[in-house]
């Protein structure tokens, strides 16, 4: 069964500054959302609305471009992740370990801690 890759916040910040093609998938609340953002284009998927984006889930996410799922701590993203590639066969997925949080205290202590 395939994983996931953990990434550190440092790390995936290194990416995202090299100007890869990475896209960043944020299954956290719209209220969390508000509270604390990177400062990169995010696609937002709230785990409690999948209702709403499941369907067109293929349309929205790129097979071919790696996926980096981030949460409030790391948690509700590896869950994501783990979905995205056991049901989805997505190829390139990682988790932002420790979340917004991490990036928070490692990366960017202007993004607000909650």
């Amino acid at each position: 069964m395939p994983t996931p890759v953990s990434i550190t916040a440092p790390a995936l910040h290194q990416r995202l500054e090299a100007g890869e093609a990475i896209q960043l998938v944020d299954v956290r609340e719209t209220a969390e959302l508000e509270l604390a953002r990177l400062p990169h284009p995010v696609i937002h998927l709230p785990l409690s609305q999948s209702d709403l984006w499941l369907s067109r889930l293929e349309q929205t996410l790129e097979r071919d471009r790696p996926v980096a799922v981030l949460c409030h701590a790391g948690i509700r993203s590896w869950q994501f992740a783990c979905w995205l590639m056991e049901q989805h066969h997505y190829p390139h997925v990682w988790n932002l370990v420790g979340g917004i949080d991490a990036w928070s205290n490692q990366v960017d202590p202007t993004v607000p801690r909650y």
